[in-house]
C-alpha cells in the first residue's frame, strides 16, 4: 500500500506541474491587462508611464517563463503570492473561501446520498413500475438541467414568488439551502440512475439467482448486492466531488456564496492571475487527492485488490 501511495504522490507532482504551466500560459496569453484593471478600479488616471511603472511592480514586464519559475519556487514553499486586486496572500482568500465550498459541497453530497441510494435500490427492486417510470422521468429531468437554469428556476418560484428564502445566500443556514439544492438536483438524477444500472446489474448476477432458490433471507441478498455495488458506486461519489467543485462556481457566483466558485469569478474578472493560479492549482490538487482516496478505499473495501 505504501508503495502504491508513494507512486501515486509522483503521478500528482507531475499532473500539478502540468496544469499551473498550461494556467500560466492560458493567462499570459488572454486578452486584457491585470496592471490597467487594477488601475481603473483605484480611480487612478492611467498614463503610459503609471501603466508601465504598475506593470513592472506587478512583475508583469518579465518574460513568461522567468514569471513562471517566479511562481513555480514560491509555490513549493507553499507562497502562492498576493492577489493583484487587494494585495491579500492568495493561501488566506483560498482558505477563507474553502470553509464556504467545503460546506456548499459537502451537504450537497450528503443530501444526494440520502435521496438517491434508497431510490435506486427501490427502483431497481420494483423495476418496470409505474413507481420506477417516474423516479426514472423525474431523475432524467434533473440530471439533463443544467446549474445555472435550476438556480434561475429556484430563485423565481421559492425567492420572487413565495418569497420563502433570500435572493442572495447569506453566511447562515436559509442562504444555504438555496444553492444547496442548485447543486444536489442534477447530481441526484445523476446518482439514481448510476446506482440503479449498477444494482440491476448485481441483482441479475447467478450467484443472487442461486440464493433466491436456495430461500436465502432477502436482506442477507440485498446486503451481498449493496457490497459487490460498493466500488462502482465510490467511484462514481468521489469522480462526483470534482463535479461539485466545477459546478459551484457557477452556483456561487449567481447566489453570491462567498466560497472558492465566486472568488474565482471575481479574480477572473478583475485579471487577479495569482488568484486564479492558486484556484486552479488548490482544486486540481484536491481532485487528485480524493481519486487517489478512492482508490485507497477500494482496497479497504475489496481486499482482493491489495494484491495488484
Amino acid at each position: 500500500m505504501g508503495k502504491y501511495i508513494g507512486k501515486r504522490m509522483i503521478h500528482l507532482v507531475w499532473i500539478m506541474f502540468a496544469v499551473s504551466f498550461l494556467t500560466f500560459l492560458l493567462m499570459y496569453l488572454s486578452p486584457g491587462d491585470a496592471a490597467m484593471k487594477k488601475l481603473y478600479a483605484q480611480g487612478v488616471e492611467v498614463s503610459e508611464e503609471v501603466l508601465e511603472a504598475t506593470r513592472k511592480s506587478m512583475g508583469l514586464d518579465r518574460p513568461f517563463l522567468v514569471q513562471y519559475g517566479d511562481w513555480a519556487l514560491k509555490a513549493l514553499r507553499f507562497d502562492l503570492g498576493t492577489s493583484f486586486r487587494d494585495n491579500t496572500p492568495v493561501s488566506a482568500k483560498i482558505l477563507k473561501g474553502l470553509r464556504y465550498t467545503s460546506v456548499l459541497t459537502l451537504s450537497s453530497l450528503i443530501l444526494s446520498l440520502l435521496i438517491s441510494l434508497p431510490l435506486a435500490l427501490i427502483t431497481a427492486l420494483k423495476k418496470d413500475t409505474l413507481l420506477d417510470d417516474i423516479v426514472r422521468f423525474f431523475s432524467f429531468i434533473g440530471n439533463s438541467l443544467p446549474n445555472f437554469l435550476i438556480s434561475v428556476l429556484l430563485m423565481y418560484f421559492l425567492c420572487v414568488k413565495a418569497k420563502l428564502l433570500p435572493v442572495v445566500a447569506d453566511k447562515s443556514f436559509r442562504g444555504l439551502i438555496m444553492p444547496c439544492t442548485a447543486l444536489s438536483i442534477p447530481l441526484t438524477g445523476r446518482f439514481i440512475r448510476q446506482f440503479r444500472a449498477e444494482i440491476l446489474e448485481q441483482l441479475s448476477k447467478p450467484f443472487i439467482t442461486g440464493a433466491q432458490t436456495r430461500g436465502v433471507k432477502k436482506r442477507y441478498i440485498l446486503g451481498n448486492v449493496l457490497h459487490n455495488s460498493a466500488i462502482p458506486i465510490l467511484t462514481i461519489v468521489g469522480l462526483s466531488v470534482g463535479t461539485l467543485l466545477g459546478g459551484s462556481v457557477v452556483i456561487e457566483t449567481i447566489f453570491r456564496w462567498p466560497g472558492l466558485g465566486k472568488m474565482a469569478m471575481d479574480a477572473i474578472t478583475y485579471r487577479d492571475y495569482p488568484v486564479i493560479q492558486g484556484f486552479v492549482l488548490f482544486t486540481s490538487t484536491v481532485y487528485v487527492v480524493i481519486n487517489l482516496v478512492t482508490d485507497i478505499s477500494y482496497r479497504i473495501v475489496d481486499p482482493r485488490l491489495r494484491e495488484q
